[in-house]
């Protein structure tokens, strides 16, 4: 009975401890989504007054527009990318074994561990001695590179479950390891490379660190536009704009998990089952 009731009450500690802890981290955005609906120019809180007038400015002010389309530009052409030299190079490390993979592979993760900002100021450095220009294109090359671990590791997990001896089998008929990885690693595979694409798209799209240094006001995305606008202004626009970023990503996660299924992509169901 004695440990019985031990255990409920350690239940109820952890059930408490993790209420506590999202409670912490929920209160900055019940703040903010508070404080958009303010009815002063000035950001206060709590509110004197409600209006949506901020809702109205985050939506019509013309650089957060053009940075929301420079954003889906630089995120559409980032997480494509990064998808396919990702798989590729994913399937030739994990199936084969050539001089200095290892090597590769660590170049290939170690943005996990450099800051964004060295990434970015060493490609704005490299960018003037070479006499470059800071277009798209070099924005679209550092954001691939900074989401690519994100798209390797969930290819790996993909291939990781996949069962290799359909592979082997196929080759037995006949297949040359071309046909073979595209008739059926790649089927096989791609819950894996939409979630890559998914985290790199939403990585690429919120990146701000890096970009920073690279964009200019022609190639600036929405999170650069964001900080631009707050070193200027201190209205809850952003507050309000940060309100429909939380909506939007949210109704997306909704969306993908109703019909494509979130734990299936990441693997959670298996590895739950299993």
């Amino acid at each position: 009975m004695t440990r019985s009731m031990n255990d409920k009450l350690v239940t109820l500690a952890g059930r408490l401890l993790v209420a506590a802890i999202l409670i912490f981290v929920m209160l900055p955005t019940v703040v903010v989504f508070i404080s958009s609906f303010s009815s002063t120019a000035v950001l206060f809180f709590p509110p004197k007054g409600w209006s949506l007038r901020w809702f109205e400015r985050a939506v019509n002010y013309d650089d957060f527009r053009h940075g929301f389309y420079s954003g889906l530009i630089v995120t559409a052409w980032a997480s494509s990318l990064a998808v396919i030299i990702g798989a590729t190079l994913a399937i030739a490390i994990e199936r084969y074994s050539f001089p200095c993979k290892r090597v590769l592979e660590g170049i290939l993760l170690s943005p996990l561990f450099i800051p964004h900002f060295t990434i970015g100021l060493g490609l704005l450095m490299l960018v003037s001695q070479l006499g470059l220009g800071r277009g798209y294109p070099l924005v679209i090359f550092c954001h691939i590179v900074l989401v690519l671990p994100f798209v390797l590791r969930s290819v790996y997990v993909s291939l990781k479950n996949l069962e290799q001896r359909i592979e082997m089998a196929a080759a037995s008929l006949g297949a040359s390891p071309l046909r073979v990885v595209w008739t059926i690693t790649v089927p096989l595979i791609l819950p894996g490379l939409f979630g890559g694409w998914m985290f790199a798209a939403i990585l690429s799209f919120n990146e701000f660190t890096a970009s920073l240094f690279i964009t200019t006001q022609a190639t600036q995305t929405l999170p650069v536009a964001m900080y631009n606008y707050v070193r200027e202004f201190a209205d809850p626009t952003l507050a309000a704009l940060s309100v429909i970023y939380i909506a939007v990503t949210a109704a997306m996660l909704i969306i993908a998990n109703k019909f494509l299924g979130l734990g299936k992509i990441l693997n959670v169901e298996a590895r739950h089952q299993s």
